[in-house]
């Protein structure tokens, strides 16, 4: 039993498999529809009805459009076998995918702050400049929006959870940054159809700080993904139950030299242990094989694939 019995595996993709990813690739696709009308509906509300926060809006669920289409078309190679030039397999692509998405959005968020802080600037210093009011069309846009995105974000992140998928996970984060920025977009085309044109500053105001949504929402997909990249290890407690575990397994002491390395939405173990000197090769064969199973098996660790070097009892030699 190798890491095989993962959608991520190296070894055959079995019927399980297929059905994560055919999960996957149903909720993306949901998404990619849903992100795709929700453009049309933006843009066209936006310009129709005056609001540069929606124009701006709409440019964020565009970003979600594209991840999800990136990531229909990431899930395919990162579930792919292990080959000559990639015998641990793809997985990390998984991660190069997540990568992606929190780039896109901090060029997206980077673009709504630039703007939005050049039509305020005009609106102070320009006596000319004049910022039109956004119509009612505005409004009903960006409440839809709230609702759709907040959908999307829940199902989204169930699925990723599900089959402990990062890429899965970063892109429902998606789908909720957008709900949070149609709210200051919805609360600042309120302002102004309710209380008149003296508040149409809030326009621009309001896309800043989606702009800093956006960020915000950036930051916490990127994070994770530079452990992945640098071969990061799991946490002391994990370190720590993984030690316990292989302890508790009878005929084996002294669990050390314990490494691991993410692999996104896993990892990987190598560590070595004592047994009984006058153990023979099958029988300390069988006893790694029953370590490793155990590690696989429990469901918090998520371990990929294990490497278990077996040593002599009270072996203090150099390895």
């Amino acid at each position: 039993m190798r890491a095989s019995d993962s959608i991520f595996a190296n070894g055959p993709v079995s019927g399980a498999d297929h059905s994560v990813t055919l999960a996957i690739y149903r909720i993306t696709l949901l998404g990619a529809l849903l992100n795709l009308v929700l453009v049309v509906i933006k843009f066209v509300a936006g310009f129709l009805g005056n609001s540069s926060v929606l124009v701006a809006d709409a440019m964020h669920s565009l970003s979600d459009f594209v991840t999800d289409f990136v990531l229909i078309l990431g899930a395919k190679y990162w579930a792919a076998d292990a080959d000559e030039g990639h015998p641990y397999g793809h997985a990390k692509l998984e991660t190069i995918v997540t990568l992606f998405i929190g780039v896109a959005l901090i060029i997206v968020g980077g673009r709504l702050i630039l703007g939005a802080v050049a039509t305020l600037r005009s609106m102070i210093f320009d006596p000319s400049y004049h910022h039109p009011m956004p119509g009612k069309i505005a409004l009903i846009a960006a409440l839809v929006s709230i609702l759709v995105k907040e959908f999307l974000y829940r199902v989204t992140a169930k699925v990723g959870r599900n089959v402990h998928s990062s890429a899965v996970v970063a892109n429902a984060w998606h789908h909720r940054s957008d709900a949070l920025s149609s709210i200051p977009a919805a609360l600042a085309v309120g302002c102004c159809l309710f209380w008149g044109e003296k508040y149409a500053f809030l326009d621009p105001v309001a896309t800043v700080l989606v702009g800093g949504m956006v960020f915000y929402a950036a930051w916490i997909i990127l994070y994770p993904t530079f452990g992945t990249l640098m071969d990061a290890g799991a946490s002391r407690e994990t370190i720590q139950k993984i030690s316990e575990i292989v302890k508790a397994t009878p005929g084996v002491s002294n669990p050390h030299h314990i490494r691991t390395r993410s692999m996104g939405q896993g990892y990987d173990v190598d560590l070595h242990v004592w047994v009984n000197g006058t153990m023979t090769v099958h029988e300390s064969h069988q006893l790694a094989h029953t370590i490793e199973k155990t590690l696989k098996q429990t469901p918090d660790l998520k371990i990929l694939d294990v490497i278990i070097h077996i040593e002599p009892e009270g072996e203090t030699g150099e390895d």
